[in-house]
């Protein structure tokens, strides 16, 4: 009754342990040794000038997030596009149902200017 969450347990504790251990190793064994140079700001080998940390448009996150939505609606698609002639009418009609949710969310994007690289 316990066995699958026991796994469960031993898979989550072994996800926190090993990422743990790697950094604890890095603290220990790594070199500590800072100075200038080193913890200066590095940025294509060119020297900055003005403010280092710039303040980012939230519409270029908007724009990441719709591509990310439409790149996984292509994987989504994909086995449904190779089984097509072997599904039955109610499947092509939630594929066409799926396809027309994701336009309906591009074509509100797009109205709401998302898509627009300002």
């Amino acid at each position: 009754m316990h066995e699958p969450w026991i796994f469960i347990g031993f898979l989550l504790a072994f996800g926190l342990l090993l990422p743990g251990i790697g950094i604890g190793l890095n603290r220990i064994l790594g070199p500590k040794k800072p100075n200038a140079v080193k913890n200066s700001t590095y940025e294509c080998g060119i020297e900055t000038y003005g403010e280092t940390w710039v303040q980012l448009k939230g519409q270029y996150y908007i724009f990441a997030l719709v591509f990310l939505i439409f790149d996984i609606e292509a994987v989504f698609l994909f086995p449904w596009a190779v089984a097509y002639d072997h599904l039955q009418l109610y499947m092509v009609l939630e594929g066409v149902l799926f396809i027309l949710i994701l336009a309906g969310g591009l074509l509100y994007a797009w109205r709401r200017g998302a898509l627009e690289w300002v």
